[in-house]
């Protein structure tokens, strides 16, 4: 009885937390600087939305994916200084075969080139 009756209480003291807060965090005014894309004094000169090339946002991805796959690898070079195990190493080296044919893919695609 004592626990139910807790556990509405937490409920609701949340809920009323919560419906305060989100009361109290709503925007009362619109200011024009605060609706400007820099806040920083200075008035904007141009566009915030300005274009970027889609090459660097394609290599930058390259990059993350490599990132991860070396996360990925850390586990093999502890298994062959400690485990040897036969099934480990053919593991790493399917893995690292498929790494290496998406490079050689990413390569022969020109992805990787970053000027034409």
């Amino acid at each position: 009885m004592v626990l139910g009756l807790s556990i509405v209480f937490v409920w609701t003291v949340c809920f009323l937390f919560t419906a305060l807060f989100m009361v109290l965090s709503e925007k009362r005014g619109l200011d024009r600087e605060k609706c400007s894309p820099y806040e920083c004094g200075f008035e904007p000169i141009g566009s915030a939305r300005s274009s970027f090339s889609i090459r660097f946002f394609l290599v930058a991805v390259l990059f993350v994916v490599f990132d991860v796959e070396v996360v990925l690898l850390m586990p093999f070079a502890y298994m062959f200084c400690y485990g040897k195990s036969a099934l480990g190493i053919l593991s790493s080296s399917g893995f690292l075969f498929i790494l290496f044919g998406g490079l050689y893919h990413e390569y022969r695609e020109g992805s990787l080139e970053w000027v034409n």
